[in-house]
């Protein structure tokens, strides 16, 4: 229940911040003004202050409150409405018409993207999905049930040795006293030879030093409790998602670097609708997950349909041709491996030294 009441409350957050962020998401109307604007003081004409954009007619009652959280997170002001669909279908159009700007009818990409993120945890958290709480050190499992492997061995040999040389035993116990102790050593052998292997391994692992103080302290604590280091892996994901925006930029530069129509800008929105959309892809298919869709069905979706959906946007937003969008595509699609490569490094890292 607490995962549920906890994905639900990520959501809400998620809404509402996404319309924080989004630059037409001004409080609601509800007749024209008359006087100063409250918040900067501009003489009213109309509806809303043509220089600040509040409203002119403001609530003031728990009632309002209300309408402006089931607002944020069912309505967005109408235009996730316009925007989703297009995003789905015509992520491309999507993107140059945003970069061309027409705006107010759409969701702004990074509201799409902290909306899309944190509905994500959301559900996440809503189907329990975690990383494991009780993880321990394998390596060091692996040596500590050695150790006791060994000393369980010695304590039988040596039970068998006493029947062995006990001068009351019969001749068929004794040889099977014999057989028992002939068993026992090549366990022991066995035992004895992975030892120093595993051990070694623990060893270097309890004292492998960088030197900085902060970062061996988190490596410690993360090899005497992963489970709260994947824990805090997830948590880090979820916090610093937004890091996957400059890391990406530079490398869709890279692949319009000698178009100088081109700018930083575009390929900033070019990537936050895209990772939106792959955030709203992963949540769709995590549910049908859930309701027990055939796995394989949704393998197959998730490795196709994020490649065409580049495709789809590249073409359109930059106006490229099939060849040259596809060439680019097959590119880009390499490049995700190295920003999802250092994305997982710094997560790795903040949260080491956090």
């Amino acid at each position: 229940m607490a995962g549920e009441i906890e994905g639900l409350g990520d959501l809400a957050t998620g809404a509402l911040m996404a319309q924080a962020v989004d630059r037409h998401g001004h409080a609601h109307a509800g007749a024209a003004g008359h006087g100063a604007c409250l918040n900067c003081g501009t003489t009213l004409i109309g509806e809303y202050c043509y220089a600040c954009g509040q409203a002119a007619h403001l609530h003031r009652s728990i009632g309002a409150i209300w309408h402006d959280l089931l607002h944020g997170v069912l309505h967005f002001e109408g235009r996730m409405w316009a925007t989703l669909p297009m995003l789905i279908r015509r992520p491309g159009e999507l993107t140059r018409r945003y970069i061309e700007g027409e705006r107010a009818k759409f969701v702004s990409p990074m509201a799409m993207f902290l909306f899309s993120v944190f509905t994500l945890f959301a559900v996440l958290s809503i189907l329990g999905i975690a990383p494991p709480a009780d993880v321990g050190n394998a390596t060091g499992k692996v040596a500590s049930g050695l150790e006791e492997a060994k000393k369980e061995l010695v304590s039988t040999r040596e039970v068998q040795l006493k029947r062995l040389n006990d001068p009351q035993s019969t001749d068929a116990r004794k040889a099977r006293a014999r057989e028992r102790l002939a068993e026992i050593d090549r366990e022991l052998k066995v035992v004895v030879e992975a030892q120093p292997v595993f051990k070694a391994q623990d060893e270097y692992t309890a004292n492998f030093k960088t030197g900085w103080k902060r970062l061996d302290y988190g490596i410690e604590k993360a090899t005497k409790n992963p489970g709260l280091a994947l824990y805090k892996l997830q948590a880090n994901s979820y916090k610093f998602s937004w890091l996957l925006i400059p890391l990406s930029v530079p490398f869709v530069w890279l692949l319009f670097a000698w178009k100088r129509q081109f700018h930083a800008y575009d390929h900033a929105v070019f990537v936050t609708y895209s990772l939106a959309f792959m955030s709203l892809l992963f949540i769709v298919l995590t549910i049908l997950g859930a309701f027990g869709v055939w796995s394989g069905g949704l393998f197959l979706a998730a490795t196709l349909i994020p490649p065409f959906h580049i495709y789809r946007q590249l073409r359109g937003a930059y106006r490229l041709g099939r060849a040259s969008a596809l060439a680019r595509t097959l590119v880009l699609l390499v490049f995700v491996q190295v920003i999802a490569t250092l994305f997982l490094v710094l997560v790795l890292g903040l949260g080491l030294i956090g």
